[in-house]
């Protein structure tokens, strides 16, 4: 049945490989639970009892709640998925309750310090220097994904309306506008590219390539922000992940609708997206305790 539930990811869903290889790595050790806990039961026939008991046992062996909840939620939707194919008549993660977790704030990198790295920093005038300088760029001006900026076709960026079309989780597509001044940066940045590979299939179909023309991967790319983010900022998350934070947070702070973010994330339920109105929250405190007499 894990097998069967991991194609239907695949092939119907069309999940990412990061969800899938998540999935199928929690249905496995329930799995493996199950042997230890249940010998002979099959995962199919278990009970809320069952899942209760594996919840104890993660959490004694100091599991966080985010990662607990995290393997609940995968085995939520595994049974829902075996009750809509009619293999059980009940689910029995209904009865199983998340676990309460502090979810920390999501880390952003400040206007000024943000500002002077994109403005200030000296990148190279070849082609590694314009490709590191349009990462940095994406990642701030459209806050894509690390999957979407490594996948980002180069037909698919339209220049004259300045907006990238990307394939985010589940194969979603979405339209993102980026920052009018970056269109004669790119055009620049496709000839210095043309000018150093030449006419190459790999080069043309993806926008962003590594020195010897290939695709980028997701080391190289977190490398790349971490080295500039390295020069400018001192907080403690230094990623590609912080700089989609950055681009939210400064959306919100700047006034932007929190239903607009969301679309322009990606995300899909406005829940995800709320995250953000607790560093505006922290920024209006700081404000006020400057700015009101009595503060």
């Amino acid at each position: 049945m894990i097998d069967t539930f991991i194609k239907f990811l695949t092939y119907e869903k069309r999940a990412s490989p990061h969800t899938i290889t998540s999935y199928h790595t929690d249905l496995l050790q329930f799995h493996s639970f199950l042997k230890h806990h249940a010998p002979g039961l099959p995962i199919v026939k278990a009970d809320h009892q069952e899942i209760r008991a594996w919840v104890v046992d993660l959490a004694n062996k100091q599991n966080t709640a985010r990662s607990i909840n995290r393997k609940i939620s995968t085995l939520r939707s595994f049974y829902k998925f075996l009750q809509q194919r009619e293999y059980i008549k009940q689910n029995p993660t209904h009865k199983v309750r998340a676990l309460k977790a502090n979810y920390p704030l999501p880390h952003f990198v400040q206007n000024n310090d943000l500002f002077e790295l994109l403005d200030r920093c000296e990148f190279s005038k070849d082609f590694p220097g314009y490709r590191d300088r349009l990462i940095l760029e994406l990642f701030y001006g459209a806050g894509i994904r690390l999957s979407e900026l490594i996948n980002l076709e180069t037909s698919l960026v339209n220049l004259t309306e300045a907006t990238l079309r990307v394939h985010g989780k589940g194969a979603k597509e979405r339209i993102i506008p980026f920052p009018k001044s970056l269109d004669t940066f790119i055009e620049r940045y496709l000839a210095m590219k043309n000018s150093y590979f030449g006419d190459n299939g790999v080069v043309n179909h993806f926008l962003l390539v590594t020195n010897k023309g290939d695709q980028l991967y997701p080391m190289m790319v977190y490398r790349t922000v971490r080295k500039y983010l390295d020069q400018y900022t001192t907080i403690d998350k230094r990623s590609p992940h912080v700089m989609r934070h950055t681009f939210a947070t400064h959306l919100l702070n700047n006034g932007a609708d929190l239903h607009a973010i969301k679309d322009l994330l990606g995300h899909a339920t406005l829940a995800a997206t709320q995250v953000y109105t607790h560093n505006t929250t922290e920024e209006l405190k700081k404000i006020f305790k400057q700015a009101h007499p009595k503060a």
